[in-house]
C-alpha cells in the first residue's frame, strides 16, 4: 500500500514538554519509516530532519526494505525495519503497512508526510510525563542505564537503538532518480537487551562502540507504548 500526500515543513515550534516535579518529562520518540526508493517519502524525511533538531525530540529514520525491487536498492534499508513497522502493524489490527509512516511514542499510528496531522499527534504527546526516571551515560565503551524501582503496568522491553545523524546519497535509479537526499538520524541498529519489570532497580551495561549515538527505550511488548526513553550523542 502506498499513501501519496504532499505537503512539506519548514519551521517547527512549541514542542517543548512539561512535567510536574513528581515525574520525569517524557521524550516524544518519532520513528518514521522510510525508504529511499519512494517518492512520497522526502517531505517527511525534511520533517524528520526538522524535528531532529528540537529538545524533547527523539527522531528516528528507520529504512525499509520492501521497496528495494522498484529499481533502487535503499543503502540504509534493514529487514528488521520492514519487520518492527510489521510488527506495529499487527498489534494495531492492521494487514498493510506503507511509507512514508510515523509513530509517535509507540501510540499513535499517521501517514508521514502528513505535516497537520504529524504536528496533531506530537502536540497531544508533548505534555506527557513519566514516572521512570530514566539515566542513561556513556564512560569509554561502555553504556550505563539506570532507574529506580517503579510501579509498571507490565514489564517492559529495554531497547538500544543506535543511529548516525546524517548522511547524503545520490538517487540515481527508482523513483527518486536524480536527487541528492539527505537523511537524518539514520537507525543502524536496533537491540533488545532485555525486561525490567519496575520491582528492582534498573542496572544495566552495555558495551558500544564507534561515535554514533546511543538511544534507550523502554517500551512495552507488541511493540506497544514507549513509557520511557534516553540518549547520548556518543
Amino acid at each position: 500500500m502506498r499513501i501519496f500526500p504532499a505537503i512539506g515543513l519548514s519551521v517547527l515550534a512549541g514542542l517543548t514538554p512539561g512535567h510536574s516535579a513528581a515525574e520525569s518529562k517524557m521524550p516524544i520518540v518519532v520513528e518514521l519509516f522510510t525508504s529511499q526508493g519512494c517518492s512520497s517519502c522526502p517531505p517527511a524525511d525534511a520533517m524528520l530532519a526538522d524535528l531532529a533538531q528540537h529538545d524533547g525530540v527523539i527522531a528516528l529514520s528507520l529504512h525499509v526494505d520492501y521497496w528495494d525491487y522498484i529499481g533502487w536498492p535503499d543503502t540504509f534499508a534493514a529487514a528488521a525495519h520492514s519487520s518492527r513497522q510489521e510488527d506495529y502493524a499487527r498489534a494495531a489490527g492492521e494487514r498493510m503497512v506503507y511509507t512514508p509512516q510515523i509513530i509517535v511514542n509507540g501510540e499513535d499510528r499517521v501517514v508521514g508526510s502528513d505535516t497537520l496531522a504529524v504536528m496533531e499527534k506530537l502536540q497531544a504527546h508533548a505534555g506527557a510525563t513519566t514516572p521512570v526516571d530514566l539515566q542513561v551515560s556513556r564512560e569509554g565503551d561502555e553504556l550505563q542505564i539506570a532507574a529506580d524501582p517503579v510501579q509498571l503496568a507490565q514489564p517492559v522491553d529495554v531497547m538500544l537503538v543506535r543511529y548516525v545523524p546524517e548522511d547524503e546519497v545520490v538517487i540515481t535509479g527508482g523513483e527518486n532518480a536524480g536527487l541528492t537526499m539527505a537523511y537524518h538520524n539514520i537507525v543502524t541498529s536496533w537491540t533488545r537487551l532485555g525486561a525490567w519489570d519496575g520491582t528492582s532497580p534498573l542496572a544495566m551495561s552495555h558495551a558500544v562502540e564507534g561515535t554514533e549515538a546511543s538511544v534507550i527505550l523502554l517500551q512495552e511488548p507488541g511493540p506497544g507504548p514507549i513509557r520511557a526513553a534516553a540518549e547520548v550523542d556518543h
